[in-house]
């Protein structure tokens, strides 16, 4: 096995222009405008593992830090995988939700908010309906960021109040997701744009659930993971994951992929159904699923891109069958806000499907806690 010093060194590349950049430079996006992906060696760390503890950063030669840098950590360790049984058949579901503040977020705001101490950031900007902002927000204090939120006005109380109780400076705009973003990025021209859409440092913190997935199957990859996507940051950090396995001579295959929306606000799956080249100009529609109501996500072409490669697909739910789902599977114990519910939804008519075959192993992402959402589900 080829260790990290017999490749060139991580880099930033520019998805638009091509530019490579330095993997420590400050910068969030190139300055064509572009945005950036870590390019990292294929190596893992495969002989080590059974003595390392249970936690992402066991998979520190995959991430794109100097080997003595110190990460900001909250004891996020390894989450379950649990078996189930549904529609007569096993199941897995991916408890990413047991992270330190309630979502899956807490992966790429750990080795983000640890790249930005490591280079020198110590005052950034985010935008976020909830999750994102809440785990964010926690590194960031842990890391002795000062950070500032910008949310919605109509963000989930309960994840206001979390963001709140870390320390962030909270700004809340009136109106569409898009102006809370707009809002961010006009003070991240004179600051640093922390975000778990454009920052491509937390991409590579999402990614170690794929390899979590691939070593509690026994080291084996699934045939199917079903993920919710909004901006894709769970997505393409599966992706990515299962695709550095891949790389690396661990794996011989990828799975396939399978990104849920909600029905109200789906542009990934109209421009996946239609094979369109722009994406759709849609109005995104009240739904109970907000974490995922993302009308233009930014990295669209490359979350499209990276399930066609799978041979996965873009799909959508309605709100129906998330609060269908919500109920089945609390009255289980399994109690996950509607975003994560869209996958079990999915899941639940996958099941009655025809295509249910039981030889396949299919995980399903359960993403954010119910305890963030509680007075919407309990509506």
């Amino acid at each position: 096995m080829r260790s990290i010093t017999d490749y060139p060194p991580p880099t930033l590349r520019c998805q638009s222009c091509n530019a490579q950049h330095a993997i420590d430079s400050p910068i969030w996006r190139c300055p064509c405008g572009g945005l950036l992906d870590v390019e990292m060696p294929p190596v893992f760390p495969l002989d080590q593992l059974t003595e390392r503890p249970a936690s992402l950063w066991r998979y520190r030669e995959t991430l794109p830090l100097r080997p003595t840098t110190q990460a900001v950590s909250l004891g996020e360790s390894m989450t379950p995988l649990l078996p189930v049984s549904a529609g007569g058949r096993q199941v897995f579901l991916k408890i990413d939700h047991l992270l330190p503040t309630g979502s899956f977020k807490d992966r790429g705001a750990a080795v983000m908010l640890t790249k930005l101490r490591e280079v020198g950031v110590t005052s950034a900007v985010e935008d976020s309906s909830g999750n994102a902002g809440a785990a964010i927000a926690a590194y960031a204090a842990a890391a002795g960021v000062s950070m500032s939120i910008y949310v919605p006005a109509s963000a989930p109380p309960a994840k206001v109040a979390q963001i709140r109780m870390y320390g962030a400076r909270l700004v809340s705009v009136p109106g569409s997701r898009e102006l809370t973003t707009a809002a961010a990025l006009a003070e991240a021209q004179q600051s640093y744009y922390a975000s778990h859409v454009w920052n491509p440092f937390f991409l590579e913190g999402t990614k170690t659930a794929a390899f979590e997935i691939w070593e509690q199957l026994g080291r084996k990859v699934p045939a199917l993971v079903v993920t919710p996507v909004g901006h894709g940051t769970m997505l393409l950090g599966l992706f990515n994951g299962f695709r550095h396995l891949l790389r690396a001579g661990i794996t011989a295959r990828l799975p396939q992929i399978i990104g849920v929306q909600t029905a109200n606000c789906a542009p990934l799956a109209a421009a996946w159904s239609s094979k369109q080249q722009t994406l759709p100009e849609i109005v995104a529609g009240d739904t109970i699923a907000d974490g995922i109501a993302i009308a233009r996500p930014p990295r669209w072409q490359q979350i499209v891109a990276a399930v066609a490669e799978s041979s996965g697909q873009i799909t959508s739910v309605t709100d129906e069958a998330i609060r269908r789902a919500l109920g089945s599977w609390s009255a289980r114990g399994i109690a996950v806000e509607p975003t994560a519910a869209s996958a079990l939804a999915f899941l639940d008519q996958w099941l009655a499907t025809k295509n249910a075959s039981s030889a396949e192993t299919v995980v399903v992402l359960l993403t954010g806690s119910a305890l963030k959402t509680s007075a919407k589900i309990s509506n």
